[in-house]
C-alpha cells in the first residue's frame, strides 16, 4: 500500500483528513500552503489538473474530488474495518446517496450562500441570490433532520465514513453561522456524536 495525500487546513480536504485518521491505515500527508501556490505547480497539476485539494494518489492511481476520494477510501479500506457498508447492501446505496448529496446538493448551496453572500469576495456579492440561496440551504439541513428521525447515523445505528465526510462539512457550515442546529435537533445531537469520536480532530 501507498497513499499519499494532498490537503491544506480548514479547507475542502478536512473531511479526507477525519477518514484517513478513522481508518488508521499508513499514508504520506502533504500540506499545502494555498498561499505560495504549490497546488499550481506542474507536478500536482499532473495529479489534479484543476490545482485544488484534496486529492489522493493510492498505489500509484491519482484521483481527486472529496466524494470520490471518501467513496474509494470506504469501498477499499473501510468495510474491513466496519466503517463503509457492504458494496450492493441497502446501507451502501444511502452512504453514496448522502455522501454525494452532502458534496453536491448540501455542499453546492453552501458555497453560493458564501460567494453571494460576499465572504470570498466583495465584488461577489448578491443579496438576492444570497438570500434564495440560504433558503435553499435550510431546506438540505431540514432534509437531514427528517432522515435522521429514525436513525442515529445517515445509514442506520452505526457510524460510518458517509458521517464523517458530512459531520466535516456541516461542522464547517455551523462554525460560520449557516446552519442551525437549535431549530434541527436532531442535527445537532447527529453532528455531536459525530465529533466526539476521537478521530474527529475538531472543537
Amino acid at each position: 500500500m501507498a497513499v499519499t495525500f494532498y490537503y491544506a487546513r480548514m479547507s475542502s480536504a478536512s473531511p479526507i483528513v477525519w477518514i484517513l485518521a478513522e481508518l488508521g491505515i499508513p499514508h504520506e500527508a502533504v500540506e499545502f500552503d494555498l498561499e505560495k501556490d504549490a497546488h499550481k505547480q506542474p507536478d500536482f497539476l499532473a495529479i489534479n489538473p484543476m490545482g485544488q485539494v484534496p486529492a489522493l494518489v493510492d498505489d500509484g492511481q491519482a484521483m481527486f474530488e472529496g466524494a470520490a476520494i471518501a467513496i474509494h477510501l470506504g469501498e477499499k479500506y473501510g468495510s474491513t474495518r466496519g466503517l463503509w457498508p457492504e458494496v450492493g447492501s441497502p446501507e451502501h446505496m444511502v452512504a453514496l446517496t448522502w455522501t454525494s448529496w452532502v458534496a453536491v446538493s448540501f455542499g453546492g448551496w453552501l458555497r453560493i450562500v458564501g460567494t453571494a453572500g460576499g465572504e470570498w469576495n466583495p465584488e461577489w456579492k448578491n443579496e438576492g441570490l444570497a438570500e434564495a440561496a440560504k433558503g435553499r440551504l435550510t431546506q438540505c439541513v431540514a432534509a437531514l433532520e427528517q432522515h435522521l428521525a429514525d436513525r442515529e447515523y445517515l445509514t442506520g445505528g452505526s457510524f460510518t465514513l458517509a458521517d464523517a465526510y458530512a459531520a466535516s462539512t456541516f461542522w464547517w457550515a455551523k462554525h460560520i453561522g449557516h446552519v442551525d442546529v437549535v431549530a434541527h435537533p436532531r442535527v445537532g445531537a447527529w453532528l455531536e456524536r459525530c465529533l466526539a469520536r476521537p478521530a474527529a480532530g475538531m472543537d
